[in-house]
């Protein structure tokens, strides 16, 4: 079923017609969104929150020379749209006027007309909603059931059907639909004195799939191998070991470590590589890119919200710091092509620098060579929280790991974790294996949105990990 709505297109007709007899307007342009949603979440056996409905509404952005407005509306009636853009050229011209001058302008681009309807295997809109809760309810009582120890439980699932349209005094005119569907299932746990705590995660844009893709059975599986294994794995010597990153973990590392260095707001602003363009930052095995094409990533779209052609974003090309991923302004001030990494998290909000499939891309190697040769070291297979600064800096927890021990993976770990500083992690890389995950989740950087992030296993010479003194 395509939410195709051409009245939207005549009310952004009407916006971008007025705004271009305002005097002086260098870009002006709406975004209008249609958004079905649904929310279900489960706690310890209770349905504790369902909700669903649709979230619509328009975005309007001014630029003057040197002034910018925003607003945006609820009510999609040509009245309201005109009036908030006045307002939003109102203010682009009392910027304009003071000292808050801005010393960036956006890049304007050519005409376009296009439409991208994202297929899917089963439509969400299709689907009953209480089909959507038994299955929720169905994996919690899996949990509950399979779970040692088990002190609480949570299923939480949500979609979202969004259709957009996008109109600019350029002349471009866009639509773009696209679903998304993700589920995350947490079990926490506790034998003695002794706690543990797991997640997992299931995402797609194809539809009512996530099924499909991992099953109820597996998902409760791999909780209850991760809530065992800490429950029962030892506790790590804290230390500089050899490591060998699983591509949730490796994911993580690039999308939180990495990829936030290297928006280009950030980067910038005083990010560790922003003057390192050209420079080799990362070991010769290692390529890093954000890429807005991959199959079925939750940044997986054909045009940002700046009506932007989304392009792959080369990061790192063999070790070698290539590009900044940009917006509109940076794009004008960098005097770089545009990449389509401005994104928003609704329409009440202008859009940001983000990031959209961040990952590293496979090597040459098979994943059991890159336990070859460890005498002493880790493998780190999922991760659960991280934190990193604009220093390079990085911290991130590990919910499933193991020793490995002369070449072979032997007992689950527990409590660990690792840090480091990013670049000195990368240029310690010296084995990429050849398979390749995508993980799903939210990033949050003022506004959140829906990103991919992962990679292929990774060897790591040497990485701080920490647990028990030696």
């Amino acid at each position: 079923m395509s939410l195709r709505y051409e009245e939207f297109f005549d009310l952004a007709e009407r916006v971008v017609a007025e705004a271009e007899r305002l005097q002086g307007v260098i870009l002006a342009d709406v975004r209008i969104v249609y958004a079905p949603r649904l929310t279900i979440r489960v706690i310890d056996g209770r349905v504790h929150q369902l909700v669903q409905g649709v979230d619509r509404g328009a975005a309007i952005r001014v630029f003057v020379d040197g002034g910018y407005g925003f607003g945006y509306a609820t009510r999609l009636e040509p009245g309201e749209l005109t009036r908030v853009l006045r307002d939003a050229y109102s203010m682009a011209k009392a910027v304009a006027s003071s000292r808050a001058r801005l010393q960036m302008k956006p890049l304007v681009l050519d005409a376009l007309e296009a439409e991208e309807v994202w297929p899917v295997k089963r439509s969400l809109l299709d689907v009953p909603l209480d089909e959507k809760l038994r299955d929720v309810m169905e994996l919690d009582r899996l949990v509950a059931s399979k779970v040692p120890r088990l002190k609480s439980r949570s299923v939480r699932y949500m979609e979202v059907v969004e259709a957009r349209v996008y109109a600019s005094t350029e002349g471009r005119r866009i639509y773009e639909e696209r679903s998304l569907a993700h589920l995350s299932a947490y079990a926490a746990a506790r034998e003695g004195d002794v706690s543990a705590e797991a997640l997992e995660t299931v995402g797609t844009i194809s539809g009512y799939t996530l099924f499909d893709k991992k099953s109820p059975e597996a998902i409760a599986d791999t909780l209850e191998r991760r809530i065992r294994g800490q429950l029962r794995g030892k506790t790590p010597k804290a230390g500089n070991f050899p490591v060998v990153m699983a591509p949730e973990v490796i994911g993580v590392f690039v999308h939180e470590a990495f990829g936030h260095l290297t928006e280009a707001d950030l980067a910038l602003s005083g990010s560790v590589v922003k003057d390192k363009l050209g420079e080799k930052v990362a070991s010769e095995l290692v390529t890093i890119v954000d890429d807005p094409g991959i199959e079925d990533g939750f940044g997986t779209f054909k045009y940002d919200d700046e009506g932007v052609h989304a392009v792959r974003a080369t990061l790192v090309e063999k070790g070698v710091l290539k590009q900044f991923m940009v917006d509109r302004m940076y794009a004008n001030l960098l005097n770089v092509d545009p990449t389509g990494n401005a994104r928003a998290e609704s329409f009440r909000v202008p859009p940001l620098i983000r990031m959209r499939n961040t990952v590293m891309l496979p090597g040459e190697h098979r994943v059991e060579e890159l336990f070859e040769g460890i005498d002493y070291g880790y493998y780190l297979v999922s991760p659960l929280g991280g934190q990193a600064n604009l220093d390079g800096s990085f911290q991130v927890g590990i919910q499933e790991a193991y020793e490995i021990v002369n070449g072979e993976v032997r007992d689950p770990v527990r409590n660990v974790g690792i840090a480091g500083n990013t670049l000195e992690t990368l240029m310690n890389i010296d084995a990429v294996a050849n398979d390749f995950q995508l993980s799903y989740g939210f990033c949050g950087k003022i506004q959140t949105v829906p990103v991919s992030d992962g990679g292929p296993h990774v060897r790591v010479r040497r990485l701080t990990v920490g647990g028990r003194s030696l």
